[in-house]
């Protein structure tokens, strides 16, 4: 039996750590509140995230980081994207030298612009072969019902990427496997922008042909800043790419899209982020995917007027406007 140490117990930490589970191995589920951990370790069930999810027995809660470490062959990353960098300092002394590194996160880092798998490798001194993304249509609530779904671990080993396939592989969850790791984070983080501006739109009223519109010219956005950075074009195609974008463009699960909803029925952006525990990695990660693509030199519309909603008090009414109002250009 591998042993696997998930850090965050977040609606996602906690399914993942439930999958590894169901998959053969034991598993140290590391959460910061005590509260939190008496409740799983008494009830077998995180009812602040996942409530209802009954986990299993190989399944434990602790909010000591070193010993869900101790002797872990797999470390599961599953914080905030933008509180990565502080917490994988203070883990760092107590990886072990030989684990792989699992990042479920899907951001780019404000600030710096790097990559989750590269703020990993900088932080830890990881060699990029021990470094690995998970990404592809993840909607925690409905994996934790154990409804199918399917998944991409990229790696740039083909090997680890392999042996963490077989690490979470289930009878409702099937991963694949991707040597493109660039690829693979980029669709993860801007799939998130994009489902903030489908959001907007659904609170706006507007229908499936906006949505359809969005998704299309989003996943467009994406593989031009992916080429850019080197990733292929193939991937924006598959799950990490397309799948992942239209699930979290249009289920109610979805933390961004619900978000971007909000704010097309008139919250501002404190005000959602009041009214909810959940973080909604887009909001921040705008900014630096922003960033990212003005230093390379790649347009990105959608990812501007999201960071103009959020970030500079522009009502989401405008944004639509300005999308459209844009000079037309080929397809």
């Amino acid at each position: 039996m591998r042993r696997a140490a998930v850090l965050g117990a977040g609606s996602w930490g906690t399914t993942f750590a439930k999958v590894l589970a169901d998959a053969g191995c034991e598993v140290a589920l590391h959460a910061r509140r005590p509260e939190l951990v008496k409740t799983i370790t008494e009830d077998g069930e995180n009812r602040d995230y996942l409530p209802g999810i009954r986990l299993p027995s190989a399944v434990r809660a602790t909010g000591d980081a070193a010993e869900a470490l101790d002797g872990a062959e797999v470390v599961v990353l599953a914080v905030p994207s933008q509180s990565l960098r502080d917490n994988l300092t203070a883990w760092t002394p107590l990886l072990p030298a030989d684990a792989t590194l699992l990042s479920l996160m899907k951001g780019i880092e404000l600030g710096t612009t790097k990559r989750m798998s590269e703020v990993i490798c900088e932080v830890t001194g990881a060699g990029s072969d021990r470094v690995a993304a998970l990404s592809g249509p993840n909607l925690a609530r409905e994996i934790a019902e154990e409804q199918p779904a399917a998944t991409v671990i990229a790696c740039s080993d083909a090997g680890q990427a392999e042996a963490l396939q077989a690490a979470c592989h289930t009878r409702y969850f099937r991963p694949y496997t991707n040597t493109d790791l660039v690829g693979c984070e980029l669709g993860g983080a801007l799939k998130n922008v994009i489902a903030l501006a489908c959001g907007v739109a659904e609170g706006l009223g507007f229908g499936d042909n906006t949505r359809a519109s969005l998704i299309t010219r989003g996943l467009a956005e994406t593989a031009r800043l992916g080429l850019e950075l080197g990733a292929e074009l193939t991937t924006f195609a598959g799950l990490a790419g397309l799948g992942d974008l239209v699930a979290t463009c249009s289920s109610p699960l979805s933390r961004n899209r619900t978000f971007g909803e909000k704010l097309g029925r008139g919250m501002t952006v404190q005000e959602v982020q009041e009214s909810t525990r959940q973080t909604a990695e887009g909001v921040k990660s705008c900014r630096s995917v922003l960033d990212l693509a003005r230093a390379h030199g790649v347009d990105v519309p959608i990812t501007e007027a999201v960071v103009r909603v959020c970030h500079e008090g522009e009502s989401a009414a405008q944004m639509v406007r300005e999308i459209m109002s844009r000079e037309a250009k080929p397809e």
